[in-house]
């Protein structure tokens, strides 16, 4: 987080010193200027509020931006030491919804002045409020952040949390052990954990021996009524597979014709060197290849940050009643599943499944299942929040390093995570763009689709395609990064919500003619009965043709094209040039038999086909 001020502070000199202006705030970081009266404090405690309900955040103080004519800039107004008693109420100024005054100074670590240009500026931190401790008010009012701004917390979203935190009042990581004592506890872990929680306060001493960290265990959950829980033994248990049994395991397999006794593990332990092993098998186990961007460097098949996090937030994550192992396949240049026990809350599912659109979503969501457990995570940096895993799957995925990442449900309580190998906007995307690439221009009124629209289309299509094969797929929401492209294209009508929408997750699903996968009505109409006597292939390179006539700015396709947007559209293993060859000789048999037959024409004598749209007429007898 320093690292992250010192960048910040770094790009803010040389914008004030020029009058210039760059948006640098977030959803973390928020830029004022130290204000003049009490009453102007108001604004900065409802951003307080907001990063505490929402991701935590830093507050800096003693910059100010500027609008004048329609322009911004940064003004430096600098930190004044009469605003030091403010910084030190921010632990105690805000409310339950009862209005019962809240502590939460454990919360602001000591803030810092640090020195810019000829003064100071103030930083302050603000940690994010426990999951079973939301949410926190202010004067009555809630407030969540979004993007850059604060934003009042619905009814619906605070009786959404009051639920959950009903819900973790019976969390499995607090179910006690049976059998283990305090002393089955190991104290040098347990110090561990401590130094961590020392890093930036001094909050607790070092334990020389369980019997005195009996106060400490009690207050973090480790033991309850004298009883070790889930969560003790999982943390700083001695050997926690004696009690836990399959609950602190990892079972790790490696799909392949040829495969080592070395890369099937079977991992148990404490939740830490679990988590670590996990992770060490997965990246040992994946292909890597070449990068040019990177100057040669090993690159892996999929994102390090995203196996880090999946596979960590699967152990965080998991329902600890369930006496299962985690288990880890990896199906090399294919996928990865990641099969846990647990479910979905129910609210989290969205599913539609005998609309004539069926969906199947899920819905992200920052609350962990166990709570207490992901706080020590966050102390050892294993869990960051922000429903950081599938965040982290969306976002990856939308910048093109991996293809669609979807939810198998094996049972009501055995979720297999798939990661998939590839592209979203892969050569399938791209050529289906191109059949209806005049019919989206028409759309966006003489505009092309840029790079992250042509994204969040291929992922919503590809959801639709998923969700047909009883896959769920991850609800791309507009309450984030996406959000203007998203709008946009809404507005052109290109994506529109499904009825299974609601004002709290809005479903997407893409312009129904994106997704029209034949065109039989339209050409039965333009051959009459004759049209049905073709063979389905036929009558399949027929559908492609007519959508190009109709659709596409290169309106008369060669066999060629025909042949790669149908094999794309079939699903066919893409990469098997050999296979592809025989699917293209049998196309342009079918094509010269078409074109003998009057269904189809040359344009001016090359290659290029369209539909014949007087075939009705030339036939009649």
């Amino acid at each position: 987080m320093r690292k992250t001020i010192d960048q910040l502070l770094e790009k803010l000199e040389p914008l004030i010193r020029g009058g210039e202006f760059e948006e640098l705030e977030s959803d973390g970081i928020e830029i004022k200027p130290v204000p003049a009266t009490g009453g102007e404090w108001r604004s900065i405690h409802e951003t307080v509020n907001a990063f505490l309900n929402t991701r935590g955040g830093v507050l800096l103080l003693g910059v100010k931006e500027e609008q004048s004519a329609g322009t911004s800039r940064y003004i430096f107004t600098g930190y004044r030491s009469e605003a030091e008693p403010k910084l030190k109420e921010f632990g105690a100024v805000f409310t339950d919804r009862q209005g019962r005054k809240l502590d939460l100074k454990s919360l602001f670590p000591n803030p810092e002045l640090r020195s810019f240009m000829d003064g100071q500026v103030a930083v302050v931190f603000v940690d994010e409020l426990p999951a079973d401790q939301k949410f926190c008010f202010l004067n009555g009012v809630g407030y969540r952040r979004v993007l850059t701004g604060d934003h009042k917390l619905s009814e619906a979203e605070i009786s959404s949390q009051e639920e959950y935190k009903e819900d973790v009042l019976q969390a499995r990581e607090l179910m006690p052990v049976a059998n283990a004592t305090p002393n089955d506890l190991d104290i040098d872990q347990l110090n561990e954990y401590i130094q961590l929680l020392n890093r930036q306060t001094k909050v607790e001493t070092m334990k020389p021996d369980v019997h005195s960290a009996m106060s400490f265990l009690s207050r973090k959950a480790f033991v309850k009524d004298g009883q070790v829980t889930t969560l003790g033994m999982l943390v700083c248990g001695q050997h926690p597979e004696d009690h836990l049994q399959f609950r602190c395991r990892v079972h790790g397999y490696v799909e392949a014709p040829q495969v080592v006794v070395q890369d099937k593990q079977v991992i148990s332990g404490n939740i830490l060197p679990v988590m670590e092993a996990a992770n060490a098998f997965v990246m040992r186990n994946i292909p890597v290849g070449v990068s040019l961007d990177e100057g040669g460097s090993a690159t892996p098949q999929y994102p390090q940050a995203l196996i880090r996090e999946t596979v960590n937030n699967a152990l965080a994550h998991r329902d600890y009643s369930i006496d299962k192992y985690v288990t880890i396949t990896i199906k090399p240049g294919s996928h990865i599943e990641i099969r846990n026990p647990g479910a979905f809350r129910k609210h989290l599912v969205i599913e539609e499944p005998d609309h004539s659109v069926p969906v199947r979503r899920i819905v992200p969501e920052a609350r962990p299942r166990n709570p207490k457990l992901a706080m020590v995570l966050m102390v050892f940096n294993k869990w960051e929040g922000k429903g950081i895993g599938m965040a982290t799957m969306v976002d990856l995925c939308l910048q093109n390093l991996v293809d669609l990442p979807y939810y198998r449900f094996y049972s009501e309580s055995d979720i297999g995570l798939f990661l998939n190998t590839g592209r979203l906007l892969d050569d399938r995307m791209e050529a289906l763009f191109l059949s209806f690439d005049r019919y989206i221009e028409d759309r966006l009124e003489g505009r092309t689709l840029n790079e992250q629209q042509k994204r969040i289309l291929a992922y919503l299509i590809k959801s639709e395609w998923a969700n047909a094969q009883l896959r769920y797929t991850i609800l791309l929401t507009p309450d984030n990064n996406h959000f203007n492209e998203i709008s946009f294209l809404e507005n052109k009508g290109l994506i529109s919500k499904h009825q299974s929408s609601t004002s709290l997750h809005p479903v997407y699903i893409a312009d129904r003619l994106l997704l029209k996968r034949d065109h039989i009505v339209e050409l039965r109409d333009a051959y009459g009965a004759a049209f049905d006597q073709l063979h389905d292939f036929s009558k399949d390179l027929l559908s492609i043709v007519y959508r190009f006539n109709r659709y596409s700015k290169t309106p008369y396709p060669s066999a060629r094209q025909v042949s790669l947007a149908l094999w794309f559209q079939s699903h066919v293993a893409v990469g098997n040039i050999k296979k592809f060859d025989g699917f293209l000789r049998k196309a342009r048999s079918a094509f010269n038999g078409m074109e003998k037959a009057g269904f189809i024409h040359r344009m001016e004598g090359k290659p290029r086909y369209c539909i014949n749209d007087d075939y009705k007429a030339e036939h009649l007898l």
